[in-house]
């Protein structure tokens, strides 16, 4: 099952923008191609709007209701156009792991979108654009991202462990939900989640130990929002070595003293911001492929996506 990312076409080097031209990003179009398949979406094409075409904003009327016009002549609307077009688009999007929009766009900028006034004066950059607040509205669990935020190397990371994880779980329920798969799926994704958001990691425990309080529907669903929404936090370095520590636990009874205090001063200096995530994890890798532990080997935090990707290092 081939990981789906929606993505903004001109993020891909498609020449779809107003000007005529395109915001490709290398990092979409030359590294992450290798490993995703592309549902490329231009909704301002797709709603008749030519490339190059008349540039288009975002206008609050005084009743707060967000239109978007053309920028020199507010009389043009496209509002319902747009409106249309995402809610006939949207039902075929159900199947991605993770959406790339195109910064600042009135139409898929997911934040600091300019906004004006009905007299053209700037509010603020506080909007967001038509198409991905529609989207965003009917899968809330979706990661998405812009394609300027995935310059931050925290931030690209953040995205992709959340697209990996959204994917696996779409795997696991490919065929249906049940509460067995339910708790293989969590089992599995225990100690990412603890990096994450810790407390997020003890309401989705309590959650899941609750599994038969709920329906199957609300139990899938509330799972994977919070789920979501706790992988979306960033992980600090300090609930990193947190998790390190409680990985490092597995190992007591099998490791000299030497090995442990290597270990253990491995995951301090990565702590105090002397070295990668990268080390202490290789390390605990080697020593698990020398004392074996299917549990410990099952956890998603030693290999949140292919490795290939380079983004721990």
């Amino acid at each position: 099952m081939t990981i789906q990312i929606g993505i903004s076409a001109c993020v891909l080097g498609e020449k779809v923008r107003y000007d005529g031209g395109h915001k490709n990003s290398p990092f979409c179009s030359d590294v992450l191609a290798n490993f995703v398949s592309y549902v490329p979406v231009c909704p301002e094409l797709a709603i008749g709007l030519g490339s190059p075409r008349p540039a288009i904003r975002l206008m609050q009327k005084a009743d707060g209701e967000v239109r978007l016009v053309n920028n020199k002549d507010s009389s043009i609307d496209f509002t319902e156009k747009m409106h249309a077009f995402s809610d006939a688009k949207l039902p075929s999007l159900q199947q991605l792991s993770g959406y790339i929009v195109c910064a600042k766009s009135p139409s898929c900028g997911m934040e600091r979108v300019r906004l004006v006034n009905e007299k053209g004066e700037l509010q603020g950059k506080i909007a967001t654009g038509l198409f991905t607040r529609r989207l965003m509205q009917a899968y809330p669990w979706l990661p998405v991202e812009e394609d300027g935020r995935l310059l931050d190397v925290e931030l690209r990371e953040n995205f992709i462990t959340r697209v990996y994880a959204i994917h696996a779980w779409q795997q696991q329920m490919q065929d249906g939900f049940s509460i067995g798969k339910l708790v293989s799926f969590h089992s599995q994704f225990k100690f990412l989640i603890m990096a994450h958001h810790p407390g997020a990691y003890r309401e989705l425990g309590r959650l899941v130990a609750n599994a038969k309080l709920f329906s199957p529907d609300e139990l899938a669903n509330r799972y994977l929002l919070d789920f979501s929404r706790a992988l979306k936090q960033q992980a600090t370095r300090k609930q990193q070595a947190n998790v390190l520590m409680h990985l490092q636990g597995f190992f007591k009874q099998m490791l000299s003293a030497d090995a442990k205090q290597e270990l253990l001063q491995l995951i301090h200096q990565y702590r105090l911001g002397h070295a990668p995530l990268l080390a202490p994890l290789t390390l605990l890798k080697h020593h698990l492929r020398q004392h074996p532990q299917p549990y410990l080997a099952a956890q998603r935090y030693l290999q949140p996506f292919p490795a290939e990707l380079g983004l721990r290092a």
